[in-house]
Order: C-alpha cells, then structure tokens, then sequence
C-alpha cells in the first residue's frame, strides 16, 4: 500500500464508540486504499480497534470536512458520536474555532465545544423518510418498527422495560429486512424507564455488531419516543456503554422534528502514531 507512514493519529470516544482520527489535510492514505486501510487498523487485537476512521480534511465552504468509515470499510453519510469527536480534534488541533461547521455526506454540520471536558453540542441536519407501524417478525413474533434517516437510516423498535434483548441476533434480522433494501439500516431497541429516561441499545450497520453507543440512533429513537408521547424535549438516553446523550429537538404535529442537537462527551483516550506493522 502507498501510505505514508508513520501516520498520527487520535484515538477517540463517543460515548463508548470509538475512533481513529487522523489530519488528513495532508494526503497519507490515498481516497482509493483508504477502505482496506481501515478494515486493517479498526481490527481489534491484531491493530488499533475501532469503530471507524474519520479523516479530517479540507473544506472551502466550511472549516474542514470529513470523510467517515465504517470499521468494514464502508463509507458512512454521517455518525453523531464520530461527529462530536470530529469536532474535538478540530479544536483541539486549531483547525477549527470553538464554534464550527463542517461537511459530511449528509450534508453541513454546525457543532460547538461547550467545556473544558470536551462536551460537544451538534445541530444536526434535519431527519427524513419517516415511516411507522412498519412490521417485522422477531422470533416468530409480529413486532412494529418505525423507521427515520437520521443523517444514516435507523429503525427503531420499543421493548419493555426489563425484557432480555437479543441486540446482535434481531438487529443483524432487522438490518437486512427486505423493508429495508438495498441499503439496510441501523436498527436501535428502546426501552423507557422509570425514570423517563431511555435505555438505548443499537446494532450497527458497517460494524455489523452492537456498539456502546449511537448518536444517530439516540436521535431517532428520542423522536420516535416523543411521538409516542413518552417523553418530551430534552430527552436523556442511556447508551450501551452507561453514559449519557442529550437529544434537544423541536417536534411538529406531524410528528417530524426539527433544530436537532446531539450534545454529550467526546474524549480523546491517546496520540498516536501507526506504523506499517499496524496493517499486518
């Protein structure tokens, strides 16, 4: 491969979904090497492990843009967690100001560092293609499901509270539904709690497992849970992880939303650098 090691890097959280950032603002990897150049270094154990890979790159219409990758090499239109994360690393780098825009595949995004302590606030692009009491069947069980994009496509299914979830098992069924063709979806199952918070637990596309955490998902599953009438902006979601996402929204009658924030924490765990032994 034509990579130009070393090659510096971020390692990051969202919430417990975690990253590779790199300044991309200098060509490294080339556009046509950077998908098997994730898949070797997201592999856990074997090189860093991660979710995806985020290259920082330059923008003439905003202070950076990015290119985002799912750990199996495919490119992802947008990822709230990885945003928040983008976000940091541009400011902690001087690429960008304490309030910035940047642009992704779902379009631009406006973000803000909020502290010290890396909270992140994202007004994230306005969802569409919004579809209810769509219908699969989970272990031979009729099972309403509705369905959003996000910024990516999430379906959204409630659970109650306290009922085991077979979170790789059902997502990996509801991912590939034929409803869902060709592209596939995300697929979040919600659980409200007594509290009035919600327990969120997602199956990603592109890492093909469930992660600790999802902000598009929380998104849509705060919105769906709103339609519902069981909670009301701000809504508080428990990620897989433990940790905690703000989802701050106007919702219409019709049940759409708009002026959409994902606030919450983006951490940088190191920095460094890999090194060619990282694609063996």
């Amino acid at each position: 491969m034509n990579i130009d090691f070393p090659v510096s890097f971020a390692k990051m959280s969202g919430t417990g979904n975690d990253f590779i950032v790199i300044d991309h603002r200098r060509t490294l990897v080339p556009e046509s090497e950077q998908p098997e150049f994730v898949r070797k270094v997201c592999r856990r154990m074997f090189s860093v492990g991660a979710d995806g890979v985020i290259f920082i790159q330059d923008s003439e219409q905003a202070d950076f843009s990015w290119r985002f990758y799912n750990a199996d090499g495919s490119v992802a239109e947008m990822c709230g967690n990885g945003a928040r994360c983008a976000a940091r690393f541009a400011f902690a780098k001087g690429i960008a100001e304490k309030k910035m825009s940047f642009e992704t595949l779902a379009g631009t995004i406006e973000a803000e560092v909020l502290n010290d302590d890396g909270d992140i606030s994202l007004l994230m692009t306005a969802p569409f293609d919004y579809k209810k009491g769509l219908e699969v069947e989970l272990d031979g069980e009729a099972t309403e499901v509705s369905f959003m994009n996000s910024g990516v496509p999430h379906a959204v299914t409630f659970m109650d509270e306290g009922r085991d979830i077979a979170v790789k098992k059902w997502g990996h069924e509801i991912r590939f539904h034929s409803l869902f063709a060709p592209a596939g979806t995300n697929s979040n199952f919600v659980q409200h709690l007594a509290d009035g918070t919600l327990r969120v637990r997602t199956y990603e596309r592109g890492v093909e497992d469930e992660t600790m955490a999802c902000g598009t998902g929380a998104v849509a599953s705060a919105i769906f849970a709103a339609n519902r009438g069981l909670v009301t902006s701000p809504v508080t979601v428990i990620t897989s992880g433990g940790e905690k996402l703000t989802i701050v929204f106007n919702l219409n009658q019709d049940g759409t939303a708009e002026d959409v924030y994902l606030q919450g924490p983006a951490n940088i765990i190191y920095i460094g650098q890999l090194t060619a032994d990282s694609l063996k």
